[in-house]
């Protein structure tokens, strides 16, 4: 794996547990030589994450939409920062550089672009590894939504199966390395055809 995208809290939290174990995943990363792809901000966990790996010489890529430029405040030391017109943009620029992805603690941001990440691959349009590092059981509550989804019959097992998750940094990237996408339906058009 070259390029991770990591999508994180641009808030630190209100548990120093979060910052410092995006610094240990930064380091991981930096002791492996992965670059990390992001939403290109300088606050919060993801710049956090940024400044480390800066630090350490490791490539940055931040990906930032521009009516987010002043909100989020674009971090001005990244390798490269790419400005997009949406959201959307943004999202499939992001999956175009990565090999894998991974959801530190966040908010809706977080959660947002890790869930489109699940659903290109339950719709077989890209089939990499999506990653949840649970620190301190941030996701517990969520892995139990899923389950309930999966038990009212929302989810399908197999697409459920398609998340990493675990509280070691070590035991995700083993995950991800040793990773095999499941078969999916692949879907050739994923515009549904409306009559007027």
């Amino acid at each position: 794996m070259k390029h991770l995208a990591v999508f994180c809290g641009a808030s630190v939290g209100s548990n120093d547990l979060y910052r410092k174990e995006a610094l240990k995943v930064a380091d991981f990363m930096a002791d492996r030589n992965i670059a990390m792809v992001y939403g290109g901000g300088k606050i919060g966990l993801m710049g956090v994450m940024a400044d480390r790996l800066i630090q350490r010489n490791v490539p940055v890529i931040g990906v930032i939409p521009k009516l987010l430029k002043t909100k989020e405040v674009a971090h001005p030391d990244v390798s490269e920062m790419i400005y997009t017109e949406t959201m959307s943009e943004r999202k499939v620029i992001m999956s175009l550089k990565c090999d894998a992805y991974i959801a530190l603690a966040g908010g809706f941001g977080t959660l947002d672009e890790i869930f489109e990440a699940l659903t290109m691959g339950q719709l077989g349009i890209e089939s990499k590894p999506v990653a949840f590092l649970n620190t301190g059981g941030f996701y517990d509550h969520l892995m139990k939504q899923l389950d309930f989804m999966v038990h009212e019959g929302f989810l399908k097992p197999l697409n459920r199966d398609l998340i990493i998750i675990s509280d070691s940094i070590e035991e995700i990237f083993d995950q991800i390395n040793d990773y095999k996408a499941p078969k999916v339906t692949k879907v050739i058009n994923t515009t549904p055809d409306y009559e007027e």
